[in-house]
Order: structure tokens, then C-alpha cells, then sequence
């Protein structure tokens, strides 16, 4: 595991990324449990979600075992779709996402309800994160334990941005 943060750390110094936060992911997840609709409830901005509400994201297991990633949402007024598909890896918490041909990006499960109802995802860098619920909104508890979980990992918790769902 030290060989493995070490060569993440250089390739990072190589390409100008650094990870500055905690991305280790949970040990466990059932995947059928998790498939299914996720509401986006608020996320880091970054350039292919600038100005969505409405964002949703759903996860369909393919017959090959990958996943098929189906996210929408509303921009200027219109709906929008992104179309993505998912590797599995050997570990069950950490998934390769591409909807950029040949590009994969790591996709971290940091943070799992124990009934599924709401996520913390975050990426092989700490440009990114995601809280996912199966509701359009979450309760005041529920959004505490995460913001407290992202924080104890060193994310900015005030660039998240709360998307609109209603």
C-alpha cells in the first residue's frame, strides 16, 4: 500500500495534480444494492456540470459486467444527458467512469450510508466530490455526518455547491 501512495504521489508531481485530501474508500460495497437513481445533491464545480440543476445520476450493470452511467439534468432550461459507462476493479469501492471516449477517471466511494441512502464520491485527486442521495434531499443529520466526513479527510467543504432539485 506505501509502494502505491508513493507512485500516486509522484505521478501527481509529475502531471501538476496533487492530492491534498483523504480518498480512501470504504471496505465495503454491494453493488446491486448501490445500481440504481442518485439524486446529486451538491458537488465541487467543475466544468461539464457548470449551471445543471436537477442532476441526477443512474447506474445500470451491463451484461459485461461494467456499468452503464446515465447522468441528467437541466441547463439553461433544457434537459441534458451524459452518457458514461463504468470499470469495475478489484476493488469493490472504486470504480474507473469515462464519458470521454478512451479517458477514465477514478470514482471513490469515501462515504456509504449503511442503508444506501445517501454517498460521498470522490476522485483520484481533490478536485472533485460529490454527495449523492436517493432522495432529492437530505436530512440535517444526514448532511452533518457528511460535511464532518469530508472535512475530517481535508475537503474544502465550502466549495461545495447545493443543487437545486426542487
Amino acid at each position: 500500500m506505501k509502494t502505491t501512495a508513493f507512485f500516486t504521489r509522484i505521478i501527481g508531481w509529475l502531471t501538476g495534480s496533487r492530492l491534498t485530501v483523504d480518498n480512501s474508500v470504504v471496505k465495503d460495497l454491494d453493488l446491486n444494492r448501490f445500481i440504481g437513481s442518485w439524486y446529486e445533491v451538491a458537488r465541487f464545480d467543475h466544468f461539464f456540470e457548470r449551471g445543471m440543476s436537477h442532476t441526477k445520476a443512474n447506474y445500470v450493470i451491463r451484461e459485461d459486467g461494467d456499468i452503464d452511467v446515465i447522468n441528467t439534468g437541466i441547463k439553461d432550461g433544457k434537459p441534458k444527458t451524459a452518457k458514461g459507462k463504468a470499470k469495475r476493479t478489484d476493488i469493490p469501492s472504486l470504480f474507473r467512469v469515462s464519458f470521454f471516449g478512451p479517458f477514465y477517471s477514478d470514482y471513490r466511494v469515501l462515504l456509504l450510508d449503511a442503508d444506501y441512502r445517501y454517498v460521498l464520491i470522490g476522485s483520484g485527486s481533490d478536485n472533485y466530490l460529490w454527495i449523492l442521495s436517493r432522495t432529492p434531499l437530505l436530512s440535517e443529520e444526514a448532511k452533518t455526518k457528511i460535511l464532518s466526513e469530508a472535512q475530517r479527510r481535508g475537503y474544502d467543504t465550502d466549495k461545495l455547491i447545493w443543487v437545486k432539485q426542487e
